[in-house]
């Protein structure tokens, strides 16, 4: 599994597309899209000309380049919030990490393929998406078929740029906080760069080398939150070489840790997995 988390103050490099959807001309119009809680709408804001429309959910960019289908961006939108309006009440469950998010300036953008390299603008913490992995059927085809990697994309700008800002101590991507405590002894030890082989006995073995210590526990957050409400249930074997416990029960009785706090109703945290039916 890919992690591709990006700090506007470094390098950013957007991702545009080469295939149909609503509108393929910058600066054409816009179509709103059929959704009834969220509307798409042209794009103008500095620094992400790369993008002609997007759509706002409480205050979070959710930006498409001009060949991603509008399906795409309308799911993100609803998984977008679904985790963060589980209850689906109008206002989100923790209303902190959705206020560290804005002051983050979080954003997702969706591609299609690899293209043009972009300035970023100043300040921004950004999540990518990728058209072709986004799979708005696969909860509601009972969790088979190709995984929607919205369900994980969309989660890591969450915990990334949310609850890691939100509880610094608790969610916090570096060494000796509450997660990445926990993702020590679910790795067999505390390691900055990736062991080769593992401890035996480690059931979180994410092993691409290019992953910080950081991105392992954005990466972490993910896979215990994700088998918690079942969106790996039946995955096993495809994610076996990264992650074993892919059930609720497998992490309750092995990585007690992290479902303790994944499950203390203090931090809100998602209890049902998102469908891409907001309020529907």
């Amino acid at each position: 599994m890919k992690i591709a988390l990006y700090n506007t103050l470094g390098a950013l490099l957007f991702l545009l597309g080469t295939s149909a959807c609503t509108d393929t001309t910058p600066g054409g119009p816009i179509a709103p899209g059929k959704d009834p809680n969220f509307k798409i709408v042209a794009n103008t804001d500095a620094g992400m000309n790369q993008f002609n429309r997007k759509v706002v959910v409480f205050g979070i960019d959710i930006y498409a380049a001009p060949k991603v289908e509008d399906s795409k961006l309308l799911h993100a939108a609803n998984v977008m919030a679904q985790y963060l309006d589980n209850n689906a009440d109008g206002t989100p469950d923790n209303l902190l990490v959705v206020e560290k998010m804005v002051a983050n300036k979080a954003f997702l953008f969706l591609w299609k393929s690899q293209g043009d390299m972009g300035a970023p603008p100043a300040g921004r913490l950004g999540q990518d998406l990728g058209n072709d992995e986004t799979n708005p059927n696969y909860v509601q085809q009972g969790k088979t078929g190709r995984f929607d990697a919205s369900l994980e994309e969309v989660w890591h700008l969450i915990t990334h740029a949310g609850y890691a800002y939100a509880y610094p101590s608790i969610f916090g991507e570096q060494q000796g906080t509450t997660l990445t405590n926990a993702m020590d002894k679910a790795r067999g030890g505390s390691f900055t760069s990736i062991p080769n082989p593992y401890p035996t006995g480690a059931w979180y073995t994410y092993d691409d080398t290019t992953c910080t210590y950081d991105c392992q526990a954005t990466e972490y957050f993910y896979w215990a939150m994700t088998s918690i409400l079942g969106a790996q249930t039946n995955r096993a074997a495809d994610i076996e070489n990264e992650w074993k416990l892919n059930t609720k029960a497998k992490v309750a009785q092995t990585d007690t840790a992290i479902y303790a706090l994944l499950t203390t109703p203090r931090y809100q945290l998602p209890q049902v997995l998102p469908n891409g039916k907001y309020k529907q």
